[in-house]
């Protein structure tokens, strides 16, 4: 059985559906229908945002998940949703729903990626490139019989 806070962070998730929690980086991957969307970290939640919908965390004044690494502080794209978001799934959906959509966008983002990678490769191997001069037959000199 995973901490209090976990199991409710599972479930301000779960209208989006099955929730799957997984250790990672000390901390906690939640993952929503196999999509990565969210972090616990230290007993906290952040939920995953991207450039398209960041603005919305900005807006409401939501910290991003920072770690140090190498003497720096990483900034990722996850982010805090707003204090009342944790007391009630529904004040939580459109923030889960907010951290589905950029998981979605990074999923497809990743797969026409693998894809145009696999077509290159394709190509590669299909593409007749730079033919070698075939080689011609050997001629034979006439043979004159002396004699």
């Amino acid at each position: 059985m995973a901490d209090p806070f976990t199991d409710l962070c599972v479930e301000m998730l779960m209208p989006l559906g099955p929730v799957r929690v997984r250790r990672m980086f000390g901390g906690q991957g939640l993952y929503v229908d196999g999509l990565f969307v969210a972090i616990i970290d230290d007993g906290q939640l952040f939920l995953k945002s991207d450039d398209v919908n960041r603005h919305r965390f900005d807006d409401a004044g939501c910290a991003h998940f920072t770690f140090p690494k190498d003497g720096e502080t990483v900034v990722t794209h996850y982010r805090r949703p707003p204090e009342d978001a944790l007391e009630s799934p529904p004040l939580m959906l459109p923030w889960a729903r907010l951290a589905m959509e950029a998981a979605l966008r990074a999923a497809n983002a990743k797969a026409a990626k693998a894809a145009a990678s696999a077509a290159r490769k394709s190509a590669a191997r299909t593409s007749p490139g730079k033919k070698s001069a075939a080689k011609k037959p050997a001629t034979q000199k006439p043979t004159t019989r002396r004699g």
